[in-house]
């Protein structure tokens, strides 16, 4: 096995940490505290082939490989998790569900502005009464002559209120649970198509766009349809697969975050004579968080050489999403404590990364979810 970056992975790492470090950091608080995610920074991602990574040349992409793509993730978690949750949603959940599962029309039309940030988008399947249970969706989808109408709620949509293309999913037949659901590319702009911001305000992720939309008698055609009729299904769950590959990604660069914030503080702050890095409590946190951070790493890079290599990844993914999301609320909450007083207010941004890692542990399948979809895979079915 050999477990050193190519020339190239180390070459797309070293752009996205620069990136991550002098374009997007020094925003991180004021984004936080204003609660306005950076647009400029869409097109910046677009001009660094970000923003359509994997995705083939003649569709805009920078054809790179899975890991270089899981790598940016990585550097962006380690600044922002609203900048990596915005390349999560609108690269994995939208360009590469359309490149899998798109007609060459509805490639050509919407993945070359995607991959340029001249458009965003979203991904809508949650809604209010259907969350890891998405098959009891409750947004329909009837035909009528050339086109579907489209009638429900979707909520915790990420960048819904700044798309201009959306991936919607809504059910033909609900009594036919998962096998009714259809998936539709619909353009935002279309009357009936409804949104506005979340109600409350976030724990985490506070500057992403975090919308609440409305389909009432959304008329589309027919062309919109992604993939099969009643193949809807299958077409969330393979987005998914690809999300939680980068939320697994983000996990480990906020929890290398926390741990570079606590070497750092464990050794400038001083008590009892001493540097609190030399007492053995401290360095036995540390030492664990380096650990375990290391070994979530691994696994995260394994999932991304899997994909690369056309092999089976969804046991692999979840359990990376799972041990990644795991091991970076421990860092962040053990982060916050070596930190005392001063990680629990916004001085240090350990207290940023205490609040945006839950979101991670329950976005893209919880952990509980996480846990259902390995044990199923291990234990398999009569």
């Amino acid at each position: 096995m050999n477990f050193e970056l190519t020339a190239e992975q180390q070459r797309i790492q070293a752009i996205a940490r620069r990136f991550a470090q002098e374009e997007v950091a020094p925003l991180a608080r004021e984004t936080d505290e204003s609660g306005e995610f950076p647009l400029h920074l869409v097109r910046r991602m677009g001009e660094l082939g970000f923003l359509a990574g994997p995705i083939e040349v003649q569709y805009g992409g920078s054809a790179m490989d899975y890991l270089s793509f899981t790598l940016i993730s990585e550097e962006l978690g380690r600044a922002d998790s609203s900048v990596r949750g915005f390349l999560a949603v609108h690269a994995s959940l939208v360009s590469l569900c359309i490149r899998d599962w798109g007609t060459e029309a509805q490639k050509m039309a919407w993945l070359p502005r995607l991959a340029t940030g001249e458009l965003i988008g979203c991904y809508c399947l949650t809604e209010p009464n259907a969350g890891s249970d998405a098959a009891s969706m409750e947004t329909t989808a009837r035909e009528e002559d050339d086109s579907f109408v489209l009638n429900g709620t979707k909520h915790w949509i990420t960048n819904g209120g700044i798309a201009d293309v959306a991936l919607v999913f809504a059910s033909v037949d609900r009594s036919l649970r998962h096998r009714g659901i259809c998936a539709f590319i619909v353009e935002t702009n279309t009357p009936g198509f409804n949104r506005r911001p979340m109600p409350g305000k976030e724990l985490g992720h506070r500057s992403s766009d975090h919308a609440f939309i409305t389909f009432e008698e959304c008329r589309i055609p027919k062309s919109a349809l992604l993939g099969e009729v009643g193949g809807g299904f299958t077409v969330a769950m393979s987005a998914l697969d690809h999300g939680r590959l980068g939320v697994a990604a983000g996990a480990v660069g906020i929890a290398q975050a926390c741990l570079d914030a606590s070497v750092a503080f464990a050794r400038q702050r001083r008590q009892f004579g001493q540097r609190i890095g030399d007492f053995q409590m401290i360095q036995a946190t540390i030492a664990d968080m380096a650990t375990d951070i290391e070994a979530a790493r691994l696994m995260v890079y394994r999932a991304a050489w899997s994909k690369e290599n056309g092999r089976p990844t969804t046991r692999q993914t979840s359990m990376a999403k799972l041990l990644a999301t795991e091991t970076a609320v421990k860092a962040a909450s053990d982060a916050v404590l070596i930190h005392g007083g001063r990680g629990y207010s916004n001085e240090y941004p350990v207290e940023r990364y205490y609040r945006d890692i839950k979101g991670l542990q329950i976005y893209e399948g919880t952990s509980h979810i996480q846990r259902i979809v390995i044990a199923r895979d291990v234990v398999g079915k009569e």
